[in-house]
């Protein structure tokens, strides 16, 4: 096969048809926002646009899956970033964004336990 064959076929099978399994790398972490990006709600249940920027602000997400190298979180997690710094992608028609392990700043999750610092010691 020639080189141009070979890169037609590399194209042909990776299709957005194709369905195939995705594996998270080193310490990358997939994660969905939940609702609108950028939107969210008072406490007394006002919508406040994402328009309406109020300096830096973190944002919550929820973790689908996660490289092997990761080691605070699991997918089902929460987690705590700057929107800022991330990477977005779409797979299958769904949006997600790819963070790093470093780049993530909580971490809320029922099983984590009382008292544990989240710190690398």
């Amino acid at each position: 096969m020639t080189t141009s064959q070979t890169d037609d076929h590399a194209l042909e099978a990776a299709g957005p048809d194709d369905k195939l399994p995705i594996k998270m790398l080193n310490d990358r972490i997939l994660v969905r926002m939940g609702g609108a990006e950028g939107e969210r709600r008072s406490t007394g249940g006002i919508l406040i646009p994402a328009t309406a920027q109020m300096g830096k602000r973190l944002v919550w997400a929820a973790v689908v899956a996660v490289g092997p190298n990761v080691r605070s979180m699991e997918p089902g997690d929460q987690v705590l970033f700057n929107p800022e710094d991330r990477y977005e992608v779409e797979v299958r028609g769904d949006a997600f964004i790819i963070l790093r392990e470093r780049d993530i700043h909580a971490v809320a999750a029922p099983r984590l336990e009382e008292g544990h610092t989240g710190l690398y010691l």
